[in-house]
């Protein structure tokens, strides 16, 4: 596979190919990606190779062409458009593989009136309505990292379309095509199960209002004593059941179908939370089927029992990180290869790859 470097979306959707263990030629530009983050922390490029080519060079293209040449996938992030005037869009690449699936990651989609502009994750699922579900009545809406429209809404549907390419790609009578994948598709697909229960009259247009977006008092964070939090999802009656019990409050709240009454249940339930610490709490809710867990930060996570036991985070390189997901019976993944460095495999994917052109001229 051949990743034309980028920012977001792209190189994290080929660092997932590449735990899932395709070989990955990352084609980084002179000068680096756009963003000022260390090459040997940037953990989207593992399990990658790099090799160095200007594009923008007389024989770049020509470089690029090579190598996909011998590739079943290609990845690129640029704006709708660059790639074409790169000399290395979908028809000069199909025209040399027509077996190729060209991935395409955009926020906005290759077509449409806002394609040629400018955006990050926050604009894109600011657009789709997606933001908007995001935090506490009252309040703006809560920023979830880039998490929900680069990653979710970008990455994994380009992955999934990227697959189900290639697998037409390998089916007879098959062959290459495009893949568009834009984050405001993806982030605006991820909200289906939200619109069917709005049009059935089960959640209101506006955040915090509903059962899943923290406006139900059983579903939802609470402070504790020592000013951390616990995560409550007690949704299902015989998971509220236990919750409430645990909790020591079953005795003293409204019924939890007694919707005019929730602000007293959520009262009740964040006085009692913050009697205690979370670490106190973790240990009454431990073992039981109440829903209820500790809101561990990122340094944190890794040491939880449950996470170490699964091998959730490995070590690799010095740096503990995610480890590749998902899993599988007869294929193992695993962390194999550290972030690539810029041109470090130039040589090695020259030979591998049997394409001696995209060696510098002066080590040919």
């Amino acid at each position: 596979m051949v990743e034309l470097a980028g920012i977001g979306p792209g190189p994290f959707a080929a660092m997932l190919l590449g735990d899932l263990g395709a070989d990955v030629v990352r084609v980084d530009r002179p000068g680096g990606a756009g963003l000022a983050i260390d090459p040997a922390y940037d953990l989207t490029n593992r399990n990658k190779r790099s090799v160095l080519i200007d594009l923008k060079s007389a024989d770049g293209p020509a470089r690029v062409l090579d190598l996909v040449e011998r590739a079943d996938v290609l990845i690129e992030g640029f704006r709708p458009g660059v790639a074409e005037r790169l000399g290395v869009g979908p028809d000069e690449c199909l025209a040399r593989n027509p077996r190729l699936v060209y991935g395409r990651m955009t926020g906005w989609g290759q077509q449409g009136p806002l394609a040629q502009r400018a955006g990050h994750d926050i604009s894109y699922i600011a657009l789709t309505g997606t933001l908007s579900m995001i935090g506490s009545s009252g309040e703006p809406p809560t920023v979830p990292a880039n998490l929900v429209g680069d990653y979710a809404g970008g990455s994994l549907y380009l992955v999934i379309g990227v697959l189900a390419a290639l697998q037409h790609a390998r089916a007879e009578g098959g062959g290459g095509q495009v893949v568009d994948a834009a984050i405001v598709d993806g982030a605006t697909h991820l909200a289906t199960m939200i619109h069917g229960m709005m049009a059935a009259g089960g959640w209101q247009d506006r955040r915090g209002a509903n059962l899943l977006d923290g406006g139900c008092p059983f579903y939802g964070t609470y402070e504790t004593a020592d000013g951390e939090y616990m995560a409550v999802g007690a949704l299902e009656q015989q998971f509220y059941d236990r919750f409430v019990e645990l909790l020591g409050i079953k005795d003293d709240i409204p019924a939890r179908k007694d919707f005019d009454r929730w602000d007293e249940l959520r009262q009740a339930v964040a006085d009692r939370f913050r009697s205690r610490t979370r670490a106190e709490w973790t240990a009454v809710f431990e073992g039981t089927d109440a829903c209820v867990a500790p809101v561990l930060s990122l340094r944190e996570a890794p040491a939880h029992p449950h996470l170490a036991a699964r091998g959730t985070f490995v070590d690799h390189g010095g740096i503990t990180q995610p480890a590749p997901a998902p899993r599988f019976s007869a294929t193992p993944t695993a962390v194999s290869r550290g972030p690539a460095q810029p041109g470090a495999d130039t040589a090695d994917v020259a030979r591998d790859w049997d394409v001696p052109a995209i060696r510098p001229q002066e080590d040919r």
